[in-house]
């Protein structure tokens, strides 16, 4: 739903409460240290990710709803991918021979902290999917 209103004229801020909700749904079903959600979520400040953390809602970046956008395409990919759950929810964790991964996780690649790895292990997924 986020990254479809990401494409739509909806300012920012109408996104945040829900992308924030979102994000931290997905970080829990994947396992996600919370220094790993702060790389994914592109480095805010801590006070600025535990009060969106506490508050499920706040003024996000344009940069910020872009990550969180590419993290929930992840996210549907693999559950169309891999119809257990549990598997689709571990992939990001495993090592994977791939050569855009080169052994390591796609959870290893995402967390270069650069939006453009977001969006080229989405780029993967979809065309593993057969939409890229």
């Amino acid at each position: 739903m986020v990254a479809h209103l990401l494409h739509e004229t909806v300012p920012a801020a109408d996104l945040s409460g829900p992308a924030l909700r979102a994000f931290f749904n997905l970080a829990e079903r994947w396992e996600l240290r919370i220094a790993d959600q702060r790389k994914l979520l592109g480095e805010p400040p801590e006070s600025t990710f535990y009060k969106w953390k506490r508050q499920q809602s706040g003024g996000l970046s344009r940069d910020v709803i872009e990550r969180i956008s590419y993290l929930l395409g992840i996210y549907k990919d693999l559950q169309i991918l891999f119809p257990d759950t549990q598997q689709a929810d571990t992939w990001v964790h495993r090592p994977n021979q791939a050569p855009l991964f080169g052994g390591q996780s796609a959870l290893q690649r995402m967390l270069s902290g650069n939006v453009a790895d977001l969006y080229v292990v989405r780029q993967y997924l979809d065309a593993q999917r057969g939409w890229g």
